[in-house]
């Protein structure tokens, strides 16, 4: 019933861009901020970037800023990550969550979680 379906992402070159999407079904999407999560092969899961329930609110690692984008419209259920000047050590799992007791957090605890999708870079 509550589901987070994630789409996008595949095989882009370095220097390349990819956008992400998440739809949200089964819960108010404004009572909840969204965590951007990753996975790269052999490591463990990181959190990325959040956005709080209004959307006002979005933090980044340094390792991405200024390279990557999350947005929120609530009204239309949808989550945006857009990825942009792509490098190989960007090669990973992707997931998005969501979680209602936080204004914005890349802490991997979690309510709702993303089946995920796999992103590669390729040299």
């Amino acid at each position: 019933q509550v589901q987070l379906v994630e789409s996008g992402g595949g095989l882009v070159q370095p220097g390349g861009s990819l956008r992400l999407s998440c739809a949200a079904s089964g819960f108010t999407l404004d009572d909840y901020s969204i965590g951007w999560f990753r996975q790269a092969p052999g490591k463990e899961r990181e959190g990325v970037s959040c956005i709080s329930r209004s959307g006002g609110i979005t933090y980044y690692v340094n390792a991405v800023k200024g390279r990557f984008a999350i947005s929120k419209y609530n009204s239309k259920n949808k989550i945006y990550r857009q990825k942009n000047s792509l490098k190989p050590e960007d090669t990973a799992d992707e997931y998005c969550a969501a979680d209602p007791d936080v204004s914005c957090t890349i802490e991997t605890v979690q309510t709702y979680w993303g089946q995920g999708t796999q992103d590669t870079v390729s040299s």
